[in-house]
């Protein structure tokens, strides 16, 4: 689904980012670790077309990101709350992303109801701006406008930052749905250890921006990764 070849970011003499191969296929819950600095972020960005690569390209579904957008009908993200249009309201919001995507009022109706308990009351018919809600509620309508229009490739950069205990409850359970039930390709990358091999089947780790561990999720992964991450 996802192939990157030979890619690599570098602003001036400072290479941030160097993958040479990187294959994600269809339906993996595939996620990206590492410290500040390690490229997670600059991935994405080159993976959403918000900077152009130094050398190499990443390919979605066969399509180049940088050269085409044919990529972007199936193809949807929530990066941080800066995306989210802060003088609208939730409603507004998933009518406006929903229009952007093809869909109707009532497909946005039908899709942000199945959605009650991860809102847990706080977003609808609250009459309240995008920019007054907490950061986690706010980051709780970025990760659902994300699922509007049935995307097949989901980006989610650190969706567990600023929830409570319970929702982040319930998002690992929509991202399992998504990649197990629905075949949905989604791509995580957070600086939680724990959830992120709670709900991804593969982890890769990036360091200094290039791959230094690549791992199918096993009862052992998480104790490697803090081994890893605590230099033991």
């Amino acid at each position: 689904m996802i192939t990157t070849s030979n890619l690599s970011k570098k602003y001036n003499d400072n290479i941030v980012l160097h993958i040479d191969n990187l294959d994600i296929p269809k339906g993996q819950s595939f996620g990206l670790v590492g410290n500040n600095g390690a490229g997670k972020t600059t991935f994405f960005s080159l993976l959403l077309d918000l900077i152009q690569p130094t050398s190499g390209h990443i390919k979605n579904n066969n399509i180049l990101v940088h050269q085409s957008e044919d990529w972007k009908p199936f193809t949807s993200s929530f990066i941080d709350e800066s995306f989210l249009i802060g003088y609208l309201t939730p409603e507004e919001y998933f009518y406006f992303i929903g229009e952007l995507r093809g869909q109707n009022k009532a497909d946005v109706d039908a899709l942000v109801s199945q959605f009650e308990d991860f809102f847990h009351g706080e977003i609808l018919n609250q009459k309240k701006y995008l920019r007054d809600l907490s950061k986690g509620n706010q980051k709780k309508v970025g990760i659902v406008s994300a699922l509007l229009g049935n995307p097949e490739v989901i980006i989610l950069d650190e969706p567990f930052a600023n929830l409570d205990p319970t929702t982040q409850i319930r998002l690992k359970k929509i991202i399992k749905d998504l990649a197990e039930t629905k075949g949905v390709t989604v791509l995580i990358s957070s600086h939680d250890l724990m959830h992120v091999t709670d709900v991804c089947e593969r982890i890769v780790v990036l360091e200094k921006g290039k791959i230094v561990k690549d791992l199918a999720t096993s009862e052992a992964t998480l104790k490697e990764l803090e081994a890893h991450f605590s230099g033991e």
